[in-house]
């Protein structure tokens, strides 16, 4: 009973704040470790958890998606799905003791990516500039990272559209949860052909992020998003702490 409630709170409150600043999966991933579920299967299924949950964002920007001309959409779904499937059967191919030694690692990365994203995107926007190929291959390269372990990948890819020359934020975010949608989705289809999903975790974790997304919308306009990106950083902090702790 305390281990479903765990996975209740936390993939309702990662609906939640996906739906404000992102970053869910740092909610999702550690609750079904500490539930018992295996580092690579818990990956699997968070990744379940929490897909629908970006499709339906691009819903909610599809007017935006469907006025935009600066890039080929369709290469840009079709590298995505590419590189999804890549990284999903590199997680797969994983064994689970190489992954519990390597997410401290990849929650440390994550955590620091989340935290200096604003930063890192104007940075980055200031020195460079990507072409329409260009843009793609680092496509490519955030898919293969966000199917096998997929935190942080929501800032890759706004600093990315941003060095491109996007401009519009809403364009943007929408952009941003189509293509984090896709790439999860291809994972999720690998996931389950390997075997690597916990059904019962995986639908009650479903079931309580859409009721969190849902509710997101209302809660957005009453917490600033600061104070959830700083929260979420806590988190992702004190994940990062406990697992090199008992790596």
């Amino acid at each position: 009973m305390l281990s479903t409630l765990l996975l209740i709170v936390a993939a309702y409150a990662a609906g939640v704040v996906n739906a404000v600043a992102g970053g869910g999966s740092f909610l999702t991933f550690p609750a079904l470790v500490f539930a018992g579920v295996p580092p690579v299967a818990a990956n699997a299924t968070s990744t379940v958890a929490v897909c629908p949950g970006a499709l339906a964002g691009a819903y909610g920007y599809r007017s935006e998606l469907g006025k935009l001309t600066e890039i080929n959409l369709p290469a840009f779904i079709g590298i995505s799905l590419i590189g999804g499937l890549l990284g999903a059967l590199l997680l797969l191919w994983t064994p689970d003791a190489t992954f519990a030694v390597l997410i401290p690692w990849l929650l440390l990365f994550a955590t620091a990516l989340f935290a200096a994203g604003p930063k890192l995107a104007a940075c980055i926007r200031r020195k460079t500039h990507l072409g329409p190929v260009g843009v793609l291959i680092v496509q490519f390269f955030i898919a293969v990272y966000g199917g096998y372990f997929g935190g942080g990948i929501g800032i890759l890819m706004l600093a990315t559209f941003g060095v491109f020359g996007l401009r519009d934020i809403h364009t943007m975010n929408g952009l941003k949860s189509l293509l984090s949608g896709c790439l999860n989705a291809i994972a999720v289809v690998a996931f389950v052909a390997g075997g690597a999903v916990y059904w019962t975790e995986a639908l009650i974790m479903l079931v309580a992020c859409v009721a969190g997304g849902y509710s997101g919308a209302r809660i957005a306009r009453r917490i600033p998003p600061p104070y959830l990106r700083k929260f979420i950083i806590l988190v992702g902090s004190a994940m990062t702490v406990y697992f090199f702790l008992t790596k």
